[in-house]
């Protein structure tokens, strides 16, 4: 079993505050994650204008566009966190929700894409990523097979690297939705690896389950504080939890190892000898 790609997901949960953002990069690579990633939306093309302008209360004003306007990052907030990511040794991606956001994100020569399960169905913005060539995270949520075979055969088309993550977009959803047998599901259909992006409520045993399933990476939403504000922040965990779910994850690994053989193992040898001594005397004594 390789290791896990273990990827905090800040997405939007640092609520357009530069220096949260960087506080939940450093917590994120305290807590041992591998990738830190955010969201990244042209707001005139992912909102239609009416939408923008419908009344939304937020800290950053009263209308949808003020709070959209309020969690995007832009030119210097992105310079920032790239700069500060190297300085720590913590790779970053986001997920482009757009092509004008995709061609944006092309500047920082980033190692990885994502394409959120909203973008799954959007076949020129799938050419346009796999056109890219970097190993590409396609989360599978509000999909069918039909989808993501379109989405799959695309990527191989152009022959870019990617896995699936299976994903239940429903922030946060129920425990008995989270239906993992999916990720046995697309590996073996697609033939490929495949990840996990876990949006449940806080509790880590899904995210366990999924990695004694063989997934090849785990995302899950990464906060400071669940209480704040924020559509993401109830599905999100804290470094505490996040430090507790990767050492879990890395025993997990360490369990699973092992090859196809059985036999005695060397560490079992003396305990079979004081155990079955008396099935040895007895077989003795009978054949005497």
């Amino acid at each position: 079993m390789n290791k896990i790609i273990m990827i905090s997901e800040i997405g939007i949960n640092h609520n357009g505050n530069i220096k949260l953002a960087k506080e939940m990069i450093y917590e994120s690579k305290m807590c041992g994650a591998d990738l830190v990633k955010f969201q990244k939306r042209d707001i005139n093309v992912v909102y239609d204008k009416k939408l923008l302008s419908s009344l939304r209360e937020s800290p950053w004003g009263s209308t949808f566009r003020d709070q959209k306007n309020g969690l995007e990052f832009g030119q210097v907030d992105y310079d920032e966190i790239d700069k500060y990511c190297k300085s720590i040794s913590i790779d970053w991606f986001a997920s482009a929700w757009d092509l004008n956001s995709l061609k944006f994100l092309e500047q920082f020569k980033l190692k990885y894409n994502k394409v959120a399960s909203a973008m799954v169905i959007d076949k020129d913005f799938l050419k346009a990523v796999a056109k890219q060539g970097k190993y590409t995270f396609i989360s599978t949520g509000m999909t069918d097979f039909n989808m993501i075979n379109e989405a799959v055969e695309i990527f191989r088309k152009f022959d870019c690297p990617f896995e699936l993550m299976h994903c239940i977009s429903q922030y946060p959803f129920d425990d008995t939705q989270a239906n993992l047998n999916m990720i046995k599901i697309l590996k073996k259909r697609y033939n490929c690896k495949v990840g996990y992006s876990g949006h449940e409520s806080g509790g880590l045993a899904i995210s366990y389950a999924a990695a004694s399933l063989g997934i090849s990476s785990l995302e899950r939403h990464f906060t400071l504080d669940r209480s704040m504000y924020g559509s993401d922040q109830a599905a999100s965990i804290t470094p505490v939890t996040f430090k507790e779910l990767i050492g879990g994850i890395r025993k997990i690994e360490k369990a699973i190892l092992g090859d196809s053989e059985k036999k005695i193992l060397e560490i079992e040898k003396d305990v079979e000898k004081k155990l079955r001594a008396h099935i040895s005397s007895n077989v003795k004594n009978r054949n005497s």
